[in-house]
């Protein structure tokens, strides 16, 4: 009898404790800076408690902090609240030409040397290179290209280099020394280096305030190695979408562009970070038809529901199609990956299946305000994606405060 008022009590107490743990998480992942709008109410419910004194922030008490507790009774974390006034910004979605030159040059891969004494290792295993490492000085010489590399093997054959590289944000020096390959009659340290990249994705938004652009959303990667690129500088450039490969089940499609005039860039990039690549342009980069600036909404403003992108998958011409968004994920770093979104517009899903490659950035509008952009497809729900908060890209351009 005893064993079974046990039984019943433990049952009794797991539901109790799945729902504080649940709770305590949702505390825990409540970004430690939250942004509000001057003069906003600042509003508890009966599991998270704001233990603070005041109701209302305005701009001049920014940085002001208050506590997160449950049920008003266990502390969880301290949070800062910034008051920020309404922002406007000209929506995107025309696609845009990318050009970047890397910082350094990134090693991609690895590769053994033929000698005349038989094939060995690649030096630069043996120095401690890695794939994903940037090399950014050769004996105190600035790489700034595989040209530069190229030159400086050149310059002093099978003398041991002083290699500086980064690495997961940290500067380090190898030795490495370079051994002559016998095909090529020259020497080498065993690896495929990168310093450009190229691409087309879509404009997010454009601030004529302070001559900000945001596009894509998300890094641009290395396509080998995954890695998020450094840039040393790029370009945005006009661009054109010829053609669409409708995405399947299993098979991400693609937006096809080439670049119009070369010659004449749109703006300079000067950032790429996780959120998205970010620049100085001009008003040009405004669109001839969404051309009015819209409000922007912050995290807390969005909801779960209907809503629109801006996107354009034929010549340079943006539409506005419908979508849904099905779940906000609450997140407490920036990231890509905010919210879970759905194509839901008849059209855009006959052409493109849904989302496809070369629509990340396109501009999410919901109530008439920007809320965010798109980043990524499922690659077995072509019709289902992910989507930024426009939060984390005003971060990211210098907009909105750190």
């Amino acid at each position: 009898m005893k064993n079974k008022r046990k039984c019943i009590i433990c049952w009794s107490l797991i539901p109790i404790l799945i729902f504080f743990l649940t709770m305590y998480w949702q505390t825990l992942s409540i970004p430690s800076t939250i942004f509000v709008r001057e003069g906003q109410e600042l509003k508890s419910n009966y599991i998270i408690k704001l233990n603070n004194r005041f109701n209302k922030i305005n701009s001049n008490e920014n940085n002001k902090t208050f506590d997160v507790s449950l049920l008003g009774m266990i502390p969880v974390k301290s949070v800062s609240l910034k008051a920020v006034p309404k922002i406007y910004v000209y929506p995107g979605g025309t696609p845009v030409g990318v050009k970047l030159s890397t910082k350094g040059v990134l090693v991609v891969a690895l590769a053994d040397i033929e000698t005349e004494k038989g094939k060995v290792m690649s030096p630069s295993i043996e120095g401690g290179i890695q794939v994903g490492d940037i090399i950014t000085e050769i004996n105190n010489n600035k790489i700034k290209s595989s040209q530069d590399l190229i030159s400086i093997l050149e310059g002093n054959k099978d003398k041991t280099l002083s290699i500086k590289i980064e690495r997961n944000e940290n500067t380090i020096v190898r030795e490495v020394k370079p051994i002559k390959d016998k095909k090529s009659n020259l020497y080498k340290i065993g690896l495929w280096v990168r310093d450009s990249t190229s691409g087309v994705g879509t404009l997010t938004f454009y601030d004529e305030k302070s001559k900000k652009f945001a596009a894509l959303g998300h890094p641009i990667t290395d396509v080998d190695t995954g890695t998020i690129l450094k840039i040393n500088d790029g370009e945005i450039l006009e661009s054109s979408i010829i053609s669409v490969r409708k995405g399947e089940k299993g098979n991400p499609g693609e937006l096809r562009g080439i670049f119009i005039n070369e010659d004449n860039f749109l703006g300079k990039v000067s950032k790429n970070t996780i959120c998205g690549i970010y620049g100085d342009g001009e008003k040009n980069l405004v669109g001839n038809k969404f051309n009015k600036p819209i409000q922007i909404a912050l995290r807390h403003e969005i909801k779960e529901g209907p809503a629109k992108i801006i996107t354009t998958i034929d010549g340079n011409e943006p539409k506005m199609y419908d979508i849904r968004i099905e779940k906000l994920l609450s997140q407490e770093k920036p990231g890509p990956k905010s919210m879970v979104i759905k194509i839901t517009d008849p059209e855009l899903i006959k052409k493109t299946g849904g989302i496809v490659q070369g629509m990340s950035g396109s501009p999410i509008i919901q109530d008439n305000r920007l809320v965010g952009a798109v980043t990524h497809v499922l690659i077995n729900k072509p019709d289902v994606g992910y989507g930024i908060y426009i939060e984390w890209m005003l971060k990211d351009a210098d907009i909105l405060g750190k």
